[in-house]
């Protein structure tokens, strides 16, 4: 790999980094840019998976406060999101590149609407709080939907956020600070246990990933530092348009 590409490659990864400290959605900016080096489809999405997991970390332990008041839903809901991660990163190794590669602008635009949408989802996760639930009455529900959220975490994991967001505020009653930890604390589960599936499979490209973790812990630690003074909004409607670009530029190769 050329030094041009591998300089690319790491700024991407701040790129993602600092996104995903503030607004979220970084795959949509450093997954493209591994397809447009030559990373095979498969390879790029195990080791962006791989490479943005440390990057996660510093979410999940700003809202450290509330893991107390969170440990017993956790203690229920982590089984199945690490059984999830894992199914879903099964699929994604036991799916050919022709497939992946043919299926590719539908996740990237779905994840871009999911971002796009996000506002809007959060609203309708707040003007939930307060109501009846059915987490008490029927757990196996949100067990299932918690589930299907980490197979597709382990599988692609692009708007995994806004899906365990959503799939939170329809079965749990739970404060928007409560469900955030919940998320974030989720979310890192399902990209860990694929994360560590994937180290084992051949399929990550390691000198790729390396270059990628330090990018990302680099930006991450930017955007933490700049995130009370930027308005994610603007930023999350950059990461939408670059999306839709992306979305566009692969359907039309199709």
């Amino acid at each position: 790999m050329s030094l041009f590409n591998e300089i690319l490659i790491f700024m991407a990864a701040v790129a993602a980094g600092f996104i995903n400290a503030i607004a979220g959605g970084g795959t949509l900016l450093s997954f493209p840019v591994l397809l447009a080096v030559g990373i095979s489809p498969v390879v790029a999405n195990v080791t962006n998976t791989v490479a943005l997991v440390p990057g996660t970390i510093g979410g999940m332990w700003a809202q450290r406060n509330e893991f107390q008041s969170q440990y017993r839903r956790l203690l229920k809901l982590l089984p199945v999101a690490i059984v999830g991660g894992v199914a879903g990163g099964l699929l994604i190794l036991n799916t050919s590149e022709s497939a992946f590669r043919s299926i590719i602008p539908y996740l990237i635009l779905g994840a871009t609407l999911l971002l796009g949408f996000q506002i809007r989802i959060k609203n309708w996760v707040v003007s939930r709080i307060g109501q009846s639930h059915t987490e008490h009455h029927n757990p196996v529900f949100m067990l299932t939907l918690v589930f299907l959220a980490a197979i597709y975490g382990g599988y692609f994991g692009a708007g995994l956020g806004v899906i365990l967001m959503a799939t939170l505020g329809l079965v749990t009653d739970e404060s928007m600070t409560r469900l955030n930890f919940l998320k974030q604390a989720l979310g890192f589960a399902i990209n860990l246990a694929a994360a560590i599936y994937f180290a084992f499979s051949g399929k990550v490209d390691w000198m790729v990933a390396f270059v990628m973790i330090f990018g990302s812990l680099m930006g991450g630690w930017v955007g933490g530092k700049l995130a009370g003074r930027m308005k994610p909004e603007i930023l999350r409607w950059i990461v939408v348009t670059a999306g839709l670009i992306a979305s566009i530029i692969f359907f039309l190769k199709e």
